[in-house]
């Protein structure tokens, strides 16, 4: 039951407050805009780093850095040249590794990227880390933070039909909208919302962020194809510890690698461009 009133609660305020990932055409529910969120964003993340062991120097730090310059500079003129440069509006780069044996990275609103120490042996090379960031970096430009945010506040209640706005959240209940943040993709949702609606559109979210991931990466001169290499490590090193596709918020790694297979062509324009 809980599962169809909130199927239907999202009906009604996604038809009032959609809109298109302007990368790929996707409707999106945006009960809170990007802007709004990246205050929260930049002091969520300097907690983080203030809260973990940042890795302050060496080759992986330098390696970070490196490809996550090359492919802002590659997302930066892509924006540019499709006239969609207001996506990155506020942003403030930055990229960090911190010393941690899981197999993860992430990028919060507002271009704060981290790497985990525990995904770069998987990554192996510049190649590999390549994959990650523009992965990482495009949930940033298509706004899935915000996207996901939204999902939240409406699967707990926190923004109800016909209110829209980070400020009305906050202004309803401040400490479960941070904590809906803190959790940004559903940790803190109920069982039911996380089945019928928040993970099938995270699968989406993800499916979209390879698609241009892989374009921001090839426009940076980084092969396209190594994110298939990339993808069967990480298939070789998480087997038997996933849970099934139907409750991730990922693709399994079968469909994923299946994709991006479609999808490399399609980015080989940039590389070739980009050599």
């Amino acid at each position: 039951m809980k599962r169809i009133v909130i199927a239907a609660l999202a009906s009604l305020l996604f038809v009032a407050s959609c809109q298109k990932v302007p990368l790929s055409n996707r409707n999106q529910l945006m009960l809170v805009s990007s802007k709004e969120i990246l205050p929260m964003s930049f002091k969520s993340y300097r907690e983080f780093l203030d809260t973990n062991k940042v890795v302050r120097s060496g080759a992986s730090i330098q390696s970070v850095r490196r490809v996550g310059l090359n492919i802002q500079k590659a997302v930066e003129s892509y924006l540019a040249e499709n006239n969609y440069s207001q996506l990155i509006e506020g942003f403030q780069w930055e990229y960090n590794v911190v010393d941690n044996p899981q197999m993860n990275a992430f990028c919060m609103p507002g271009g704060k990227v981290v790497f985990y120490t525990g995904i770069l042996p998987i990554c192996q090379n510049d190649e590999g880390i390549a994959v990650v960031m523009g992965h990482e970096i495009a949930h940033a430009i298509a706004s899935h933070g915000a996207e996901r945010m939204s999902q939240g506040l409406l699967s707990q209640g926190v923004l109800t039909a016909g209110q829209v706005g980070l400020g009305v959240a906050l202004s309803n209940k401040p400490q479960q909208t941070q904590s809906i943040y803190n959790g940004l993709y559903g940790l803190a949702a109920p069982a039911a919302a996380q089945v019928g609606y928040l993970l099938p559109n995270s699968r989406n979210q993800e499916s979209e962020a390879d698609k241009l991931g892989l374009i921001f990466m090839a426009k940076a001169g980084y092969n396209p194809e190594e994110a298939v290499a990339f993808w069967t490590r990480m298939q070789q090193q998480s087997k038997g510890q996933k849970p099934p596709e139907f409750l991730s918020t990922h693709p399994s790694d079968d469909t994923r690698i299946r994709d991006l297979n479609r999808q490399i062509p399609g980015a080989m324009k940039y590389y070739s461009k980009a050599r």
